[in-house]
């Protein structure tokens, strides 16, 4: 049988990627103004040092050339979520240095208290026929789907679940 290629006009893969953004910007801004995480909750945000909007330290792109995690637990200075983008305060060995992350620039967040994680496409895989959501463990169990297990998330290929 032949497949037929179909034009997404919608933009369900921006919509997607958009959506699960979303869920990083109001996850951070729990913890505006108290300069913590409530509960056990912490955040690691990997990101893109030299994504556009990404503002850091020279030094610091310097010794994280292509991609950076940070961690947003307890010692975090200044947190103002916005729209498009966050900004924080940092030590780094023991000098407080201020980064602004567009929201775009993360390619991956994750929650290991409550072992939740996303991790975003580039811009290129942006294009491609799949993006990756995790932890999705009871719906890839839910369905048929093929998962595959990556440390502490779970990545499920949306192709799966598209008419063939």
């Amino acid at each position: 049988m032949e497949r037929v290629l179909v034009t997404d006009y919608i933009g369900y893969e921006a919509l997607t990627q958009s959506a699960m953004r979303g869920v990083v910007r109001e996850a951070l801004k729990c913890a505006v103004g108290a300069n913590t995480t409530p509960g056990d909750h912490h955040f690691y945000v990997t990101f893109n040092t030299r994504a556009p909007g990404v503002e850091m330290a020279d030094y610091l792109i310097e010794q994280f050339p292509q991609d950076m995690t940070i961690v947003i637990q307890h010692q975090f200075w200044d947190l103002e979520v916005h729209d498009t983008w966050f900004e924080i305060i940092l030590k780094f060995a023991g000098v407080p240095q201020h980064l602004k992350i567009p929201f775009n620039a993360i390619t991956r967040f994750v929650d290991p208290s409550v072992n939740f994680g996303l991790s975003f496409e580039s811009d290129a895989a942006a294009n491609s026929d799949r993006a990756l959501i995790g932890p999705l463990a009871d719906a890839a169990e839910a369905s048929s789907a093929p998962a595959t297990s990556d440390g502490d998330t779970t990545v499920i290929n949306l192709d799966s679940f598209r008419r063939k």
